[in-house]
């Protein structure tokens, strides 16, 4: 079998542990101690967030997205795919690395989503902009972590909390969504959700989409207009 190779390594901001990138052929993988956050080979389940939450949207004249984590561009291009030609998309993004990956090795894997002309891309906390903008998006997509709980680094548990859920349905527009994506469900989360105003859609979806794959969770959740 052919080993894994370490491309490169980056702190992530406020913790001690680094995001590492490696490659093994022609598969990818990104890691945060000892974890993976990601696999080139599994995001069948990131590209239906995408297209769940932005197909309840693609009918408005100029509709606006925020996606918080780049990943590996999966989630951007499937969101893309989804959306037409007025749209616009900013995609947060902690870790500048990860940022620079996504123009150089992984760029090819999704299809060079970061070229498109609807992207910007902040290279910032996605918790900044929940608590700063309001009423400024259609659909907020979240898949910063493994699921409802800091992983990344350890400061994003508050993005799950009701003041981070609070934050979110602030910066949505009237009828907008909010998507969560989770490798694993939790009903404790769905429950506060709802408690944040929200109506919410629980899914189990493939990893590897029609490939098959472990089941991962996504929420769905609309903004009460």
């Amino acid at each position: 079998m052919i080993p894994w190779q370490l491309l490169d390594s980056a702190q992530v901001p406020g913790e001690s542990e680094d995001l590492r990138l490696y490659q093994r052929g022609g598969e990818f993988s990104i890691r945060v101690d000892g974890a993976e956050l990601m696999n080139s080979r599994v995001h069948g389940s990131e590209e239906a967030m995408a297209e769940l939450a932005c197909a309840r949207i693609a009918s408005l004249p100029c509709p606006r997205v925020l996606i918080g984590g780049l990943g590996m561009g999966y989630t951007l291009a499937a969101a893309l795919n989804r959306l037409g030609a007025e749209s616009r998309v900013v995609v947060a993004e902690l870790v500048p690395a990860v940022v620079a990956w996504n123009r150089g090795p992984l760029a090819v894997l999704a299809g060079h989503p970061l070229d498109d002309q609807r992207v910007a891309v902040r290279e910032c906390d996605v918790a900044q902009i929940l608590q700063a903008e309001h009423g400024t998006y259609d659909a907020i997509l979240l898949d910063v972590d493994n699921g409802p709980r800091g992983l990344t680094r350890k400061s994003n548990d508050r993005l799950y909390t009701r003041t981070g859920l609070d934050a979110a349905y602030t910066a949505l527009r009237p009828a907008g969504v909010f998507a969560l994506w989770s490798a694993s469900p939790n009903r404790v989360f769905g429950r506060l959700l709802r408690k944040a105003g929200f109506e919410v859609d629980e899914k189990r979806v493939r990893a590897r989409g029609p490939r098959g794959g472990g089941v991962h969770t996504i929420w769905i959740a609309g903004r009460v207009a």
